[in-house]
């Protein structure tokens, strides 16, 4: 896959396997980039926008989007998702570190690495522990943030040729980390090719990705944006490992993001039961085939219009609207729902970085959590519903005043 200069290119084969057989299931239009957003609603400046497909792979089970954004262009320009601002992704990342640290028996000799590190969110807790580590991470802001913490931060994009450099420095990693990273990068192939040269030969890779069988049957396609370029089976992932010297030995499933695989990836294969009994599953359910994922798209569809009609209703009665999370799935939802100013007044968000900037595309205004307070709207949508007991602990307050929560997905409802 060739991009160079071009703001984007349409894949006509396979990101894993190169295959041609390659099949859409779901469009869902030209939209917005996700994490591009505006500072001024009267910014003349036209947004770019790209189209969304989803297609799945017949070859190896792979689902990806069809088309791939030139990574500068998504998370090298002031990219603004920094990881500390949830509290459960701060514990979600400290208790894997204390678990790897006892099991893996890691000390001051050892050497850790995290791909797409942020703003030092997980190896801060290394750090702390007296592990050396090495951030790498191509966002300016979050590796600067890193950085002042204590968190070393490589400004780069990983790939293969910085493993082998890193490798030509013998700094070989006796834990990879790589959470919410394998799904973003453009160069599949190169970024698993990367991590089996970087990583000792005793060594481990642990990878957190979106699962694929939950967006499917939760009907969560908000996670679905530019950013995010594949969507993975554990059979998917086999295959991909397997192609670079490299075997899943352990998967384990987590709640967090709408469901995710933690998977424990090693030079040396000693499958255990978790991965095979998960690759049985998904044939007995036929997530490794095309007609798992056929009615996907009208179930979408149903979704859609369930959520408009719901606002539109409450718009009607004279109710106020807020939403909660300025977030990249958020940006999916308001776009291809038709989510815009005349139902929804504002949005809220902890993140300072995108306080006082705009929704892309529908140019909701972002505002600091304090507003729902402020303004006490009678409903709040949550865009981030991946984090909805969070939200909605934080926002006692607001609950006790009478304020009421609509959750999207899997089907739109009050709480």
């Amino acid at each position: 896959m060739m991009i160079a200069g071009a703001a984007s290119v349409t894949e006509q084969v396979c990101r894993s396997c190169g295959g041609s057989h390659i099949d859409t299931f779901l469009k869902l239009g030209t939209t917005p980039l996700a994490d591009r957003l505006p500072v001024s609603v009267d910014d003349d400046q036209e947004e770019p926008a790209f189209p969304l497909n989803v297609a799945f792979c017949c070859d190896c089970s792979l689902v990806q989007i069809t088309e791939t954004v030139n990574p500068r262009i998504l998370f090298a320009d002031a990219y603004p998702y920094y990881s500390s601002f949830s509290q459960a992704l701060l514990r979600h990342s400290r208790d894997n570190a204390r678990d790897l640290i006892e099991r893996r028996n890691l000390d001051a000799n050892s050497f850790v690495v995290e791909l797409a590190s942020n703003d030092g969110y997980l190896l801060k807790n290394y750090v702390e522990a007296g592990i050396p580590v090495l951030g790498i991470d191509p966002a300016e802001g979050p590796a600067a943030a890193a950085d002042k913490i204590g968190v070393p931060t490589r400004l780069a994009f990983f790939s293969r040729e910085l493993a082998e450099k890193l490798r030509q420095q013998k700094m070989r990693a006796d834990v990879i980390h790589a959470n919410n990273v394998l799904a973003h990068v453009a160069d599949t192939n190169g970024f698993v090719a990367g991590i089996a040269r970087l990583l000792k030969d005793d060594g481990v890779a642990v990878i957190e990705a979106p699962y694929v069988e939950p967006m499917i049957d939760h009907c969560e396609f908000d996670t679905i944006y530019h950013e995010h370029l594949c969507y993975f089976s554990v059979t998917a992932l086999d295959k991909l490992f397997r192609r670079h010297g490299l075997y899943l030995n352990e998967v384990k499933h987590l709640s967090i993001h709408g469901g995710s695989l933690r998977l424990y990836v090693e030079m040396r294969e000693h499958v255990g039961a978790s991965v095979t009994n998960q690759i049985a599953h998904e044939r007995a359910r036929g997530i490794d085939a095309i007609d798992y994922y056929l009615d996907f798209s009208a179930t979408v569809d149903k979704l859609k219009v369930e959520l408009s009609t719901l606002l539109h209703r409450l718009k009607a009665s004279g109710a106020s609207i807020a939403a909660y999370g300025a977030a990249a799935k958020g940006a999916t939802l308001i776009n291809t729902v038709g989510i815009g100013r005349d139902l929804v007044d504002f949005v809220v968000d902890r993140n300072t970085h995108k306080q006082g900037k705009h929704m892309p595309g529908q140019k909701i205004p972002i505002r600091s959590t304090e507003a729902l307070l402020e303004a006490q709207p009678d409903y709040v949508l949550v865009l981030a519903w991946n984090f909805l007991d969070e939200i909605m602990e934080q926002q006692a307050e607001y609950r006790a005043r009478g304020g009421k929560f609509i959750v999207p997905v899997p089907n739109p409802r009050i709480v």
